[in-house]
């Protein structure tokens, strides 16, 4: 029997600090052994036949973490997406980035926009780097342009309704999620796509995210093929 394969996946990839305090190394080697691991991931996801992959890299919340620590993931984030564009582009892979761009570094906003520009036209698979991201300020931004509009005169508010704030969210093209992975034994949405996760399948694991290779995604695909999706229906 053919099986049931996600169209789209989310991955909360938690737990790269605690990787590297478990080997006595700063929070900075396990961001890097966890940014290593993003493209295991990718790979993976398109090799399974997911069609588009959203990875959780930095929340809104994430700036209270000291100075250096931040400063860090920002450089891999820059690190990565030199290293990996070109490779990423010759598989079929779009990149796109979700979140607030204003207060980012302007050396991770130029490569941003260089990978998004590189990889454009491609379409084996849609991977959503959510950075500065935050689900709730997705919601707030989207209500903002809607009530921009309405009071504009370009948008009657009795017609705002499910599918208008759908159309004004990141990459509202990437659609609802169909799986949530979260790694690192937490247990919690952590305020990433809180629209878009409404009937999501949710999948935890203890393990750190830097541990999450194939086999652990392969787990994680044969949890959501085991799954009857009703929708508040009946079977």
């Amino acid at each position: 029997m053919e099986k049931n394969i996600p169209r789209h996946t989310g991955i909360i990839m938690d737990g790269n600090g605690r990787w590297a305090a478990s080997r006595k190394a700063i929070r900075a080697v396990g961001h890097r052994k966890g940014t290593e691991n993003v493209r295991t991931a990718i790979s993976f996801a398109r090799a399974s036949g997911i069609k588009a992959l959203s990875l959780f890299a930095f929340s809104t919340e994430n700036w209270k973490r000291p100075t250096d620590e931040v400063t860090a993931i920002m450089e891999l984030a820059v690190e990565f997406l030199a290293k990996e564009t070109p490779e990423l582009k010759a598989s079929g892979v779009r990149l796109r980035f979700a979140g607030i761009r204003e207060g980012l570094p302007a050396r991770t906003l130029n490569s941003m926009a260089a990978s998004e520009e590189a990889t454009k036209n491609e379409s084996a698979l849609d991977v959503l780097i959510c950075l500065n991201y935050g689900g709730r300020s997705e919601l707030a931004l989207a209500a903002k342009a809607l009530a921009e509009q309405a009071a504009q005169g370009e948008l009657d508010p009795s017609s705002i309704g499910e599918e208008a704030i759908a159309r004004h969210l990141f990459a509202p093209d990437m659609g609802d999620l169909d799986l949530l992975i979260r790694t690192g034994a937490e247990k919690r949405l952590s305020n990433f796509m809180l629209w878009q996760a409404a009937y999501a399948e949710i999948y935890f694991t203890d393990e750190l995210w830097p541990d999450f290779g194939e086999e652990s995604f392969q787990a994680a695909l044969d949890f959501y093929d085991s799954r009857q999706r009703r929708f508040g229906g009946l079977a």
